[in-house]
């Protein structure tokens, strides 16, 4: 196994977003997002990180295998749903760094690189210039929803650790459609935060 971590500015990623699609479809199925996805909605949510001036993605190879990937943006460039909790709660948008998402295979965690993925998130944002905070948002799922697996823990720990702070006052939904659900519905997200 020979693992890298390899950081792309927007454009540069359009080459692995089929390897990327597959691999959110995949690690999103299971809780607690439980995410049906599809390839082409896929396709044109990475696009609009590959448009985003000031995007970044960081892959996780295991030899030519995409394995791993995360995202982030500049939180002017996202969408109303992620910018309206922090424009009232009176944040400058311009100064926010937004992490889209963090997705690792199972058999590739607990090995560093979900660390990795947070330090190159931020250092871009730093390198940006400008950049006040570093923010993202994760589903909220009550404690007896009937898919949670009895050996499910939460990431809150993980996050801490890194310096984020849940902000639940600042809080959005995301539409998705469930594994088992007919057509899409919205989940409540909550954001946390760091300051850089």
């Amino acid at each position: 196994m020979t693992l890298t971590i390899k950081t792309f500015s927007g454009p540069s990623a359009v080459p692995y977003f089929d390897d990327v699609a597959r691999l959110r479809i995949e690690v999103f199925r299971a809780f607690p997002y439980l995410y049906e996805g599809s390839a082409d909605y896929e396709r044109k949510y990475l696009s609009t990180y590959a448009r985003s001036p000031g995007s970044i993605f960081v892959l996780a190879f295991d030899g030519d295998e995409v394995v791993g990937a995360a995202t982030g943006t500049p939180m002017k460039g996202e969408t109303r749903e992620v910018k309206a909790p922090f424009v009232v709660g009176g944040f400058n948008t311009d100064a926010i760094f937004y992490f889209g998402e963090s997705i690792l295979r199972s058999s590739y965690r607990g090995r560093g690189i979900g660390v990795r993925f947070i330090e190159e998130r931020e250092d871009h944002a730093k390198n940006l210039g400008g950049m006040t905070h570093c923010t993202f948002c994760a589903v909220e799922r009550p404690d007896d929803h009937p898919r949670r697996p009895a050996d499910y823990v939460p990431l809150d720990e993980f996050w801490r650790n890194r310096g984020y702070l849940p902000r639940p006052d600042l809080r959005t939904t995301f539409n998705w459609q469930d594994l088992d659900e007919t057509q899409e519905s919205p989940k409540p997200m909550s954001f946390w935060i760091k300051e850089l």
